[in-house]
């Protein structure tokens, strides 16, 4: 072999290592590429299983709430029934209180409209006057220094918890 040939089989045997190196590299690049695209895609599969959920809690909540709305109709119409037989009831005892008499047995009941009115012409009284002011008293410097009375050697506190 010349010299010219054996520089050529150097020159591809470098070639061939730089070739190598290249496609080692490449390949851990597409083997990390592959897994995050493994990783993207299990990422997506949650983020669908959670959506999913996401829809049947939602349809629950509205479930939940459609029967509620129709409990709290229920519940406003028999409010209603009762305020109105409760008005009859009422005008009822109103108009027939004047006329009739109150049986011996029971003592005339009164209305609760005019207890109600009673009540809140008792809340709309207007508070007592206020006491004279008192001065607080002073306490000497022998009473500072004296020990604490109350169970345990401590003084109750104002208010405090026991």
């Amino acid at each position: 072999m010349t010299l010219a040939g054996i520089a050529l089989q150097i020159l591809l045997a470098v070639l061939l290592v730089v070739a190598l190196v290249f496609g080692m590299r490449l390949e851990r690049r597409l083997k990390a590429l592959k897994d995050s695209h493994e990783g993207f895609a299990k990422a997506v599969l949650d983020l669908d299983s959670a959506a999913q959920r996401a829809e049947q809690g939602l349809a629950d909540l509205r479930a939940a709430t459609d029967e509620a709305a129709e409990q709290l109709a229920d519940r406003i119409d028999k409010a209603r029934a009762l305020t109105a037989k409760l008005d009859r009831g009422i005008a009822q005892a109103s108009r027939g209180g004047e006329s009739a008499r109150p049986q011996a047995n029971r003592p005339p009941v009164e209305p609760p409209v005019t207890r109600a009115r009673a009540a809140f012409a008792a809340v709309d009284r207007p508070p007592p006057p206020p006491e004279t002011l008192r001065s607080r008293p002073r306490a000497d410097d022998d009473d500072l220094f004296d020990p604490p009375t109350g169970s345990g050697g401590f003084a109750p506190r104002p208010g405090g918890r026991r």
